[in-house]
């Protein structure tokens, strides 16, 4: 019996759903204690080709002093439905707190960001990765969820400095691939598709420089194909990134927890330097003849970065673009903290888009039995497939650290 496109919708939203969360949080649902709910983002304007890469200062947050559980986001249309990434390339939205001076309008923030005070995450790169949360096309089947007592501390009013309170920005960046030419060349941001000599500052982008952020920046567009634009129904749309965020009020029952970042381009500590030195993205070269005839097309990015806190790993994921095979994490005896393997999509509903990774797995070790101690060196390591080249590529690692003892 064919299934008809609302019951594929309807069946690729429950996966979803469920495969967003550990089985712990579902029946935390029933938690009196527990609270969430559902925003919007402000309106994404798209068309065939075109990127969006905008900041939305104060956004709609649940506010007090609460201990952050989850948030999960993803891309919909008008009409609430979800938007599947072959249409809408949701290259990667990321949230974090800031301070504000009282009474700034938001408009003010982002217009003059020196009014603002950053409210980063613990490290471990100094001026990029300050997210407390971020995903990508991944997003609708990797779990955000924080276990057991622990939680992300928001809204502490003590601490924002006098005359500030503490707000939320969201960044999206979305790439609309309709009729596109190259549609994974689109989403890998390469420079020949885009047709830019700078980037977003006006520097000259190098020859060396294939691929990545520096060329589909905000308001840029991807080559598109005149025949293919005849299959776009709606040239102009609009679309959203419905976020929800699930929370408890702050308590003493609580144990908070350090968000690390770790990142597989620092060469800094591997090179004897001591200030990190995160790239966030890289490329990856096309196999050689030699290794493809001996079926060795891995391409490995290894970097070494000092977690500053130790305590219990409670959460661990990665993130990876198209052609990741998996990134882990390793103590300085190389022992296994963390292993997360991408999932590609099969069909062409959202959450199941084939060819694209639709989810991550993470790690949820039982409290005290993968620690790390204060100032130890981790290795990252993210292994992508050299079958063709690929550019603008991520191998990150979110950790969430808890105090020793705090279990």
């Amino acid at each position: 019996m064919k299934m008809s496109p609302f019951l594929v919708l309807l069946v690729a939203l429950l996966l979803s759903a469920s495969a967003t969360l550990p089985s712990e949080a579902h029946n935390a649902r029933g938690h009196h204690a527990l609270k969430s709910k559902t925003f919007l983002s402000p309106a994404i304007h798209l068309r065939p080709g075109s990127v969006s890469n905008k900041y939305y200062f104060d956004i709609a947050f649940p506010r007090g002093h609460i201990a952050l559980k989850s948030f999960n986001g993803e891309v919909v249309d008008e009409r609430g439905v979800p938007v599947p990434l072959h249409e809408a390339y949701l290259h990667h939205w990321l949230v974090e707190p800031y301070y504000a001076p009282k009474h700034a309008a938001a408009d003010e923030a982002k217009n003059n960001l020196s009014k603002t005070i950053p409210n980063r995450n613990s490290g471990v790169c100094k001026d990029t990765l300050r997210q407390y949360y971020g995903l990508g096309s991944e997003t609708r089947r990797t779990s955000t969820w924080v276990p057991g007592p622990y939680g992300v501390e928001a809204g502490d009013p003590a601490a924002p400095p006098e005359g500030y309170e503490e707000r939320w920005l969201l960044n999206v960046h979305a790439i609309d691939t309709r009729g596109v030419a190259d549609r994974l060349g689109c989403t890998e941001c390469r420079c020949d598709l885009y047709n830019v000599t700078v980037d977003e500052d006006g520097r000259r982008i190098g020859k060396g420089y294939a691929g990545g952020l520096r060329c589909c920046y905000d308001q840029t567009r991807c080559k598109v194909v005149k025949e293919r634009l005849a299959t776009v129904e709606v040239m102009t749309r609009k679309v959203f990134l419905r976020y929800t965020v699930t929370w408890l009020h702050w308590s003493s029952k609580v144990l908070p927890v350090e968000i690390y970042i770790f990142d597989a381009t620092d060469k800094a500590l591997l090179q004897g330097k001591s200030e990190p030195a995160c790239n966030v993205e890289y490329q990856v070269e096309e196999c050689s003849p030699e290794n493809r005839a001996k079926n060795d097309c891995i391409h490995v990015q290894m970097a070494k970065q000092v977690v500053p806190r130790g305590g219990d790993i409670v959460y661990a994921g990665g993130h990876q673009h198209v052609g990741g095979l998996g990134t882990s994490l390793h103590g300085e005896d190389g022992r296994l903290l963390c292993e997360s393997i991408p999932t590609y999509g099969e069909g062409q509903e959202a959450g199941n888009e084939a060819g694209y990774i639709v989810g991550m797995s993470t790690c949820y070790p039982k409290p005290g039995t993968v620690t790390v101690r204060d100032g130890e060196v981790l290795t990252v390591v993210s292994n992508y497939s050299s079958e063709r080249r690929h550019t603008g590529v991520m191998g990150l690692f979110y950790i969430l650290v808890a105090k020793h003892g705090h279990h």
